[in-house]
């Protein structure tokens, strides 16, 4: 009989499963399948915003100056082995850790160990636009420019070869927990000057060379992908020989993938089947609090969506608690607030929008929509920690807009076409999210909704609005803990009256990992670290 493509994919899969367990001709080589939920943009952690793609590029294969201790928002020394800050505030000198080792790939065989000039690449090629990187693979530095970093960093120098200093137009309160954001990964200055006098320098962003515990074998999209531990890795070598991504979007595919033995980790599970996963005794099922939330930007540069009244109207409209029963199925709670309850500067205060359909109707006919209007509503393709079903939770909001006149068309698209799409500004609405990077509320409001982002970042509701502003910016600055505290309060309330955006939940992170797994912690931080797990024989 002849085989569909989909089984012979299964068994290329399966062959190429078993053969990784072959290394170097030894069967005793430990390899761990990690089931994730989609394939990356690419793999370099500058030019994404993505948690799938951190997961396979930053995460695995690239170092920063500093590092969060993996499952936790504490920061470590990393790349650089100390680091001394002016008493003003302003200039950050770093010390690198000598004789850190580049990976050797088919592409590069490196001819020296990392040094300063790799460090002022890495910052100059997103923030100079006269750099001969900065508009390879599109240019787009959503991150770093959603952040405003180009108006925070004045400059970035070489002292000497173990010695960088960062200079800073003003003071900064999160700047440290800053560069151990993905988008600071120090990538090889030797290997993109390389590529570029070879005229291929968009394969530093393809097939990337980072000084991380892993190094990228193979990669084939929408399949696989193969790490190999990185035998020359500056730090504690990993347990594991290889690491193998088998991207897989159905959580119910992952679920039966884990169960037979077939990946040991899985991303994002269903609801539904958390109760099942806590029956069987072959998986853990770890889960804590998500520094996360789940929300659905309006395009406040197209109307109806540029009028307060309508995104009031909007919000009024959803049933967010039944929202949280069905999609979440408990794993979730109802978010009033951008933050969640767990972080610092949270204000409870708040009064979130009820479920209040008249209400919704008396603002819609205040706008002079009492008629109602058709709109476009734009779900995720895929499961994120802060969404695990966005197809039946834009059903549901389609179904309580039509309540009130309002018809929603559900709009998707995959992954990455979504969010350049959404980036250029092309939808209505659209559903989004969020993981923090560094346990600090700056990393929510200024990346998410700050104007800085609403022009070159991640800022999907394209809301500038400056009695906003004038909180988050002066908090950034501000050392004084408590009166962070204060702005962020405040820049809460400013944000729940405009409504940029519907904020509709905070949810728990759960992550089954087989009982032959050791060492494996959830990261509150959002991502999936491997370098310091085993497998038990």
């Amino acid at each position: 009989m002849k085989k569909t493509r989909s089984q012979l994919r299964k068994l290329s899969t399966l062959g190429f499963l078993t053969g990784a367990l072959m290394v170097s001709g030894a069967a005793s080589a430990k390899t761990l399948v990690y089931c994730s939920e989609a394939s990356p943009e690419g793999f370099n952690p500058q030019l994404f915003t993505s948690g799938t793609t951190y997961d396979a590029s930053s995460v695995p294969l690239y170092n920063r100056l500093v590092d969060f201790k993996v499952g936790t928002t504490e920061l470590q020394p990393s790349l650089a082995e100390r680091w001394e800050v002016s008493a003003d505030g302003k200039t950050y000198t770093f010390h690198l850790r000598p004789g850190v080792k580049w990976q050797t790939t088919k592409d590069f065989t490196p001819s020296r160990t990392l040094n300063a000039d790799d460090v002022v690449f890495s910052f100059e090629r997103q923030l100079d636009k006269n750099n001969p990187y900065h508009n390879v693979s599109g240019g787009s530095y959503e991150y770093f420019e959603g952040m405003d970093m180009p108006k925070l960093i004045k400059s970035v120098e070489k002292v000497d070869d173990l010695t960088v200093k960062i200079t800073l137009t003003r003071p900064e309160a999160p700047f440290l927990a800053d560069l151990g954001m993905d988008f600071a990964s120090i990538l090889s200055k030797e290997y993109a000057d390389a590529m570029l006098k070879a005229g291929t320098p968009q394969k530093v962003d393809l097939n990337p060379v980072g000084t991380g515990p892993f190094v990228l074998q193979q990669y084939q999209k929408d399949s696989r992908i193969l790490y190999k531990a990185n035998p020359s890795y500056w730090g504690p070598h990993p347990k594991i020989d290889r690491l193998v991504f088998s991207i897989t979007p159905d959580a119910s595919v992952r679920y039966a993938k884990l169960q037979k033995g077939e990946c040991q980790v899985m991303a994002f599970p269903n609801p539904a089947d958390l109760a099942s996963m806590k029956q069987n005794k072959a998986i853990n099922l770890l889960q804590q609090p998500g520094l996360n939330v789940g929300y659905l930007s309006f395009n406040t540069e197209k109307k109806p969506l540029d009028n307060v009244q309508v995104r009031q109207a909007l919000n009024y409209a959803v049933n967010k608690e039944a929202i949280i029963k069905a999609v979440y199925q408990g794993a979730g709670e109802a978010a009033k607030n951008l933050i969640p309850p767990t972080m610092w500067g949270y204000n409870p205060s708040i009064k979130d929008y009820g479920y209040d359909p008249e209400k919704a109707k008396a603002l819609l006919k205040a706008a002079g929509l009492e008629k109602g209007f058709t709109i476009d509503l734009w779900a995720m393709p895929v499961q994120r920690p802060y969404n695990p079903n966005a197809r039946r939770m834009a059903e549901m909001i389609q179904a309580d807009w039509a309540k009130v006149g309002v018809k929603a068309n559900i709009v998707t698209y995959e992954w990455g076409e979504y969010l350049k799409r959404a980036k250029a500004g092309e939808h209505q609405t659209v559903m989004m999210g969020w993981t923090g990077d560094n346990g600090d509320p700056d990393n929510f409001f200024a990346t998410l909704f700050s104007c800085a982002a609403a022009k070159d970042g991640s800022n999907y509701s394209r809301w500038c609005y400056k009695p906003f502003e004038d909180q988050i910016q002066p908090a950034r600055s501000e050392s004084d803990h408590q009166k962070r505290i204060a702005y962020y309060q405040q820049a809460q309330v400013i944000m729940h009256d405009q409504a940029p955006a519907i904020i509709i939940a905070h949810s728990t992170v759960y992550e089954p990992v087989s009982n032959k797994v050791i060492g494996y912690r959830v990261d509150p931080l959002g991502k999936h670290h491997f370098e310091e797990v085993d497998l038990k024989d």
